[in-house]
């Protein structure tokens, strides 16, 4: 005590003013320091939240370009897909089309063909019965006594067997 008597303290108002101290630092603790802390403590807490949701957000983005990635090359897979179908579909269909032609001209050559032989055939039997007509009258000219027709005809027929 002395050496608090040799400060020129008081040792009553050493302890008023600790006592004071001691009041101020809780009221200052339980009104300030404690809402400030906690005010403190809540924005740890948004911005602790905020960072999460960032990162939380940058890796759904990521997700989301690679899904969009792969959904790109779906869709060029298929687009490719679609493209060579339609060609093979063209090609087919032409080849198909070519074969039909073929066909076509075919029946067609082959109908204009049994046409010429039956006009082939129509020819020669008019230049047949031609023919025999000529023949007839020449051999009337030829023949001074005539033979009567019937008989003159089934003579050139025979004639033109023999030929034949």
């Amino acid at each position: 005590m002395e050496l608090i008597n040799a400060l020129g303290l008081d040792p009553k108002i050493l302890i008023a003013q600790l006592v004071n101290f001691a009041i101020f630092l809780f009221i200052l603790y339980r009104f300030a320091y404690k809402p400030i802390l906690k005010f403190l403590d809540e924005r740890k807490e948004k911005i602790e939240a905020g960072i999460r949701n960032a990162e939380k957000s940058e890796q759904r983005i990521k997700e989301i370009a690679e899904k969009e990635k792969e959904v790109l090359v779906k869709a060029k897979k298929e687009a490719l897909e679609i493209i060579n179908d339609a060609k093979e579909k063209a090609e087919k269909k032409g080849k198909d089309m070519i074969e039909k032609a073929k066909v076509d001209i075919g029946e067609v050559i082959n109908q204009e063909k049994s046409k010429i032989q039956v006009e082939k055939a129509e020819t020669l039997k008019a230049i047949k019965k031609e023919v025999s007509s000529l023949v007839i009258l020449a051999l009337e000219k030829l023949l001074a006594e005539k033979i009567d027709s019937e008989k003159d005809q089934k003579l050139i027929e025979k004639i033109i067997k023999e030929k034949s």
